[in-house]
């Protein structure tokens, strides 16, 4: 599996744990606003570290960490996490897993093997946006829609979250989302940050505070439970 990161402590990655956070290299998608360009784009991708460091780190640090955000990248373009995370439970670590939805049978696979303990799926924007916001010129929605009925199901515990975007998003095109995730448990708003090494940053604004609350504010008829983060 290609590891390109490793984030050593992180608070915000893993709700309610103290964890570290492991960056896989690679992506099917190229989301314009995606501010990890160096883990997308294939002339970047880089092995910051194997898997053997990572899995000695872990066992370091037993006692002081009790999860690992597994994120991307698209984690599951590797068809070898399950061993990886096989290995990472073992150590009695909870793992929590982004992902983009793109491979529903390996999501379910991972979570009737009691190895992904919390899903954030990304939920890009509504269905008819959905290729144009992830930066390609068709998508089969079909594997996304399975990936969000499963987590709908309650499978596991999860989060759907949508980067919002001006020049991407509207209140409009983002009911539409949330109209196709209805009755999810938890639903974040993220405000769109420029890293400095976005994809594609030609065209992109982040929405301020105040409008970030306005745009959570006209979804919650739809998911109560909807959340304004990174502001």
């Amino acid at each position: 599996m290609l590891i390109s990161g490793l984030q050593k402590l992180t608070l915000l990655d893993y709700p309610g744990r103290v964890a570290c956070t492991v960056f896989t290299g690679g992506c099917n998608f190229r989301c314009p606003f995606c501010h990890n360009a160096s883990l997308v784009l294939p002339e970047q991708l880089a092995q910051d570290t194997d898997e053997e460091a990572v899995l000695s780190f872990l066992k370091k640090r037993t006692g002081v960490l009790d999860g690992v955000a597994v994120t991307g990248g698209e984690p599951l373009l590797h068809k070898d996490i399950g061993a990886f995370l096989a290995k990472v439970k073992a150590l009695g670590y909870s793992v929590k897993l982004d992902t983009n939805g793109s491979f529903p049978e390996l999501l379910a696979e991972l979570v009737k093997e009691g190895l992904v303990d919390r899903v954030a799926m990304d939920i890009k924007n509504s269905p008819e946006l959905y290729a144009h916001t992830a930066g390609l010129d068709k998508l089969d929605m079909a594997p996304i829609e399975k990936s969000k009925d499963f987590l709908l199901s309650g499978a596991v515990d999860y989060e759907f979250r949508t980067t919002v975007v001006k020049g991407l998003h509207s209140l409009e095109s983002l009911r539409e989302a949330a109209q196709w995730i209805k009755g999810a448990r938890e639903y974040y708003l993220q405000q769109f940050k420029d890293s400095g090494n976005v994809l594609d940053i030609e065209g992109l604004d982040a929405f301020n505070e105040k409008e970030m609350h306005a745009l959570a504010d006209g979804l919650r008829d739809l998911v109560p439970s909807v959340q304004v983060r990174g502001v």
